[in-house]
This record gives C-alpha cells, sequence and structure tokens, in this order.
C-alpha cells in the first residue's frame, strides 16, 4: 500500500479537527467522525490498488527525507514555542501551514516528482490565507477554520490523487 496515502489521510484528519475542534460538541463530533471515515476510505482504497508494503528507498534518499522532515518538525516546534511565548498562539495554525507547504517543495525534489510541487503551493497559500484573515481582523476561530479544513481538504485530494495514480504522493510515502 502506498505508505503516503496513510499519512496524507491521517493528516488530513488531524487538520480538520484543529480546523473545526473550536466549535465543540456536536460539530467536531461529527466532523471527526466523517473525517475519520474519509481517511479509512482513502486507505482503503490505497490497499486495494496495491496490496504490497512499498520498496524502500535508497539509502541517501531516505537520508534526505528524514533531514527534510527533521527540520519540518524542528521548526514546527519553534513556531509553536515562539507563538505561544509571543501570546499569538492565532499564528500556530497558519504558520505551520506554511511550514508543511514549503517542506513540499523539498519532497518533491527528494523525490524527484514536480507534481508534489502543488501539493506544497496549495498549502502555503492556506497557510498565508490564515495570516491574512488574522491581519485583516478574523477570529481565531476562522482562522483556524481556513487552515484546518483547506489543508484537510488538500491533503485528502493528495491522497486520492495518489490512490487514483495522478499525483506524486504514492512515491514520496513509500518510505
Amino acid at each position: 500500500m502506498a505508505v503516503g496515502v496513510l499519512f496524507y489521510a491521517f493528516f488530513g484528519l488531524g487538520w480538520l479537527l484543529a480546523g473545526l475542534g473550536h466549535f465543540g460538541g456536536t460539530v467536531t463530533g461529527v466532523a471527526g467522525t466523517v473525517g475519520l471515515v474519509v481517511a479509512l476510505l482513502l486507505v482503503r482504497a490505497a490497499r486495494r490498488r496495491d496490496p504490497g508494503r512499498g520498496e524502500r528507498l535508497p539509502p541517501a534518499q531516505a537520508r534526505r527525507f528524514g533531514q527534510v522532515n527533521a527540520v519540518q518538525w524542528l521548526l514546527i516546534a519553534a513556531i509553536a514555542v515562539g507563538c505561544g511565548l509571543g501570546g499569538v498562539p492565532v499564528l500556530i495554525m497558519p504558520l505551520v501551514a506554511v511550514v508543511v507547504g514549503l517542506h513540499f517543495f523539498l519532497l518533491a525534489r527528494v523525490f524527484a516528482e514536480p507534481r508534489m510541487v502543488a501539493t506544497g503551493a496549495l498549502l502555503t497559500a492556506v497557510g498565508l490565507s490564515g495570516l491574512a484573515a488574522r491581519a485583516a481582523g478574523a477570529s481565531p476561530g476562522t482562522v483556524f477554520t481556513i487552515v484546518g479544513v483547506g489543508c484537510a481538504l488538500i491533503l485528502w485530494l493528495t491522497a486520492l490523487g495518489a490512490v487514483a495514480g495522478t499525483s506524486g504522493a504514492r512515491q514520496a510515502g513509500d518510505e
């Protein structure tokens, strides 16, 4: 199975919950249930299309993949700490979306898959949209919704593209 689909599907669920969690109660419950169903359907479709485990990456490519992801997580941690200490936690989600988007540009090079650039560009644009919305006076909840739902949809579309064989997402996840 394309491991990338698994990651895209469940990170999409995480973004959805982060984006709609501020509503609480029924909205969060319904969103979580719908998101989980979407994620499971994507993973199931990927398993049906490719029941194998995928090939291992060559050592140099695996090392570069690990480096890109390590830098991404360090930046995410720095954003969380910096925004928390700076009293602007509302900026965490949009800044993280920008970092995640930018990391896709690097992964496109690691996997020689230029189509991953589209995922990176869209995620970066969603993060920048969240920052612009906040600068224009949008509430934290609005920022969370824009960024969380936007990132979820982009990642799920990337997973769907991988399942359909129209995206570089499959290659990216086949660690």
